[in-house]
């Protein structure tokens, strides 16, 4: 159920709403808007009876909500979600902001000059892994503590904000105080404990889609942080399981114009994980933009051969400078633009 309230609503009104809510057993979530106040309505198992809530004053008007995924529903708030990272980076809007940096924090000369090309060939924001879960305990689990320290002194050499990768709950206070967005794996989308702390924290997430995860199934991962009172959630699709053995995975480009319409919340792509084969991450990163991603997680190592995780669908810097024009040469062509020049 979402309740539509007047745009004269008075603050009392407001409260006796949320309080009947409260009431029935249920719990009410304020969705501000550009012209008037939503209340939403989560806990319920059937149908609420919309009558009571339209004699209330200050109500404009109660609407049943088909989808179980309530609050990132585009039934519940029709306008594209902004999520504001400071330093001019906003996502969702009309510019595509593109993150660049190496699947794996590894040294300092590495993630320097790696935040250095990423930043002169026009990404926005630095992406490298701290904590790395991995599909076998026996693979670089990443530098962890270090390689948070490391990030930061990227962040203030190059002025790129920062996007990590928070693996569980106990290291979750200790990635917070180093990245601008946390990311949550596609091994993590549904782990709840995880999903619930970081609703709590209030901090930006980027929510990947699980390696064999429907789109429901991502967006009630998304309502569990919303839930929880963090509405500053970016959905990614990184691509899924298949039977596909060519790539690493199969990139579902159909799921980001299905998201945009099925959510209000912004959409971003790894054509990285999506396809896992470096030859063909352009093509594919191209036409998620021609779909309508609001940005796009890419990538790119200094020395791709000596990666120590994901080499193989790592760009080197002079690859992904020529895919930036190619971004941008498309945004242009669907009405858009790429932050950063």
């Amino acid at each position: 159920m979402l309740i539509l309230l007047k745009a004269d609503v008075t603050p009392e009104q407001q409260r006796d709403v949320e309080d009947y809510i409260r009431a029935l057993g249920f719990a009410p979530h304020a969705i501000p808007g550009s012209q008037r106040t939503a209340i939403g309505i989560t806990g319920n198992k059937g149908a609420v009876d919309p009558e009571p809530f339209r004699l209330m004053a200050g109500v404009a008007d109660a609407i049943p909500v088909s989808q179980p995924f309530k609050l990132v529903s585009r039934e519940v708030k029709p306008e594209d979600t902004l999520i504001d990272l400071g330093q001019g980076v906003r996502i969702g809007a009309k510019e595509v902001i593109v993150a660049a940096g190496p699947c794996s924090v590894e040294s300092r000369e590495q993630i320097l000059s790696t935040a250095e090309a990423v930043k002169a060939a026009g990404a926005r924001m630095l992406r490298g892994g701290a904590f790395k879960p991995r599909t076998s305990p026996y693979d670089f689990q990443g530098l962890k503590g270090d390689g948070l320290k490391l990030l930061a002194e990227a962040r203030a050499a190059s002025g790129l904000l920062v996007v990590t990768e928070v693996k569980d709950t106990e290291s979750l206070a200790m990635v917070a105080e180093s990245a601008d967005l946390l990311q949550i794996g596609a091994r993590n989308m549904q782990n709840f404990s995880l999903l619930e702390a970081v609703g709590e924290l209030r901090r930006p997430v980027l929510l990947k889609r699980g390696m064999s995860a429907t789109l429901k199934e991502m967006l009630m991962a998304a309502e569990y942080i919303v839930a929880r009172g963090n509405r500053q959630v970016i959905l990614c699709e990184r691509g899924i399981r298949t039977f596909e053995t060519m790539t690493r995975n199969t990139f579902d480009i159909n799921a980001i114009p299905m998201l945009k319409q099925l959510s209000h919340l912004p959409v971003f792509a790894d054509p990285s994980h999506g396809v896992g084969v470096r030859g063909a991450i352009p093509s594919v990163a191209l036409a998620a933009v021609a779909a309508g991603a609001d940005g796009l997680l890419i990538e790119v190592h200094p020395n791709p051969a000596k990666a120590l995780s994901d080499g193989a669908q790592s760009l080197t810097f002079s690859e992904f400078e020529s895919l930036m024009q190619g971004v941008r040469a498309v945004a242009a062509a669907v009405g858009r633009s790429v932050a950063g020049g």
